[in-house]
């Protein structure tokens, strides 16, 4: 790890995935305090204690399907550039998250982007490369270099299928999927040298997967910083199951700071079963459960010495006002609630982490 990477990584980071930010500010949503007085919710987070960005970027998000636009893909190049201008002239740290995808990339789904189809490993590892550098260049020429970088979103399962996939209980295919991963690795190191890379998984409430997929990467040589992990609790598991994980990984690779760089609940549960969702361990999807998972999360986290950021996902969700885009799309797992625009009491928990 660079120098200049620990010393910035030494710090606690909090924050979002405020990618809709643009798009919400052009629709006219109204964001309000917890007292109903309408604020800038740039200056809200900032009093929160909130100092790192993310951002997801899309290959393509013109070639999503339509559905996918509804929900919130349209973070292209341009989109993104102008989103981190913002973000950094607000006083916060970028976390940019590759994709490398036209659209969602999760361990459901890691389509290979329109322009990559049918390219054979080698050729697709250079094109990883290539299209990584452009994006940093660019955002470098803007002014908004990245504090942190995403070599991929979600990608226990590898990412670019069918010729990225992998299954961390199998060792078919990791020479071609950790391929991948260097060459992205490599573009970050020769453009943002002071960046910390972050390889993001989502099976933080498996133990053996988890120890697994970071195992390969270290017998790979994949030269990263970070390990990310998402964390929802109706598919990853108990709170106290994810500190199992926390101290077990610390063991494990003491060298690797720990970031939840995804992480949310809901509000409101609309009663609509996203992915075999399991409620039996978790509060009432309710405000008063929502502040209670989070208070528990932040306990949790701040238990832990190698956690060194705190990320919810989605947090400006807020139909409040307006429209959602084309369509009322609303997972109800934001920070506000989109009755009333009002800031949920959940946002108030998350500035106990690290204090």
């Amino acid at each position: 790890m660079l120098a200049v990477a620990l010393s910035s990584l030494a710090q606690s980071w909090l924050g979002g995935d405020i990618s809709m930010m643009t798009s919400n500010a052009r629709n006219g949503v109204i964001y309000k305090d917890s007292c109903g007085v309408t604020v800038d919710p740039y200056d809200l987070f900032k009093q929160q204690g909130w100092n790192m960005m993310r951002v997801r970027l899309f290959v393509d998000p013109q070639n999503a399907p339509g559905r996918h636009h509804d929900e919130g893909v349209c973070q292209d190049l341009d989109y993104v550039i102008d989103l981190c201008k913002t973000i950094k002239a607000r006083g916060f740290e970028v976390m940019l998250d590759f994709h490398y995808s036209d659209t969602w990339a999760d361990p459901a789904k890691q389509f290979t982007p329109k322009r990559w189809e049918g390219l054979n490993s080698k050729v697709l590892a250079n094109s990883i490369y290539r299209y990584t550098r452009h994006c940093l260049l660019a955002l470098k020429a803007a002014g908004v270099v990245p504090a942190t970088i995403q070599v991929g979103n979600e990608i226990t399962f590898g990412m670019d299928w069918p010729v990225g996939r992998v299954d961390p209980m199998n060792a078919e295919n990791w020479d071609v999927f950790t391929n991948l991963l260097k060459a992205g690795c490599k573009a970050c190191r020769e453009v943002c040298p002071s960046a910390g890379i972050i390889i993001h998984t989502e099976k933080a409430g498996v133990w053996e997967m988890t120890r697994n997929y970071y195992d390969r990467l270290k017998e790979a040589g994949v030269d990263y910083d970070i390990i990310g992990l998402s964390y929802y609790p109706m598919w990853h598991g108990t709170i106290p199951n994810l500190g199992r994980t926390l101290d077990l990984l610390a063991e494990r690779f003491p060298d690797k700071p720990v970031m939840i760089v995804e992480a949310a609940y809901y509000y409101l549960h609309d009663g609509v079963n996203r992915g075999e969702e399991d409620f039996s361990n978790c509060p009432p999807g309710t405000i008063e459960g929502q502040r209670e998972f989070t208070a528990q999360l932040v306990a949790e986290l701040n238990r832990h010495n190698n956690v060194t950021g705190l990320f919810w996902w989605y947090p400006e969700e807020n139909r409040y006002g307006t429209r959602f885009e084309k369509s009322d799309w609303g997972l109800n797992r934001g920070l506000f609630n989109s009755a009333n625009g009002q800031a949920l009491p959940a946002l108030y928990e998350m500035s106990r982490f690290k204090q």
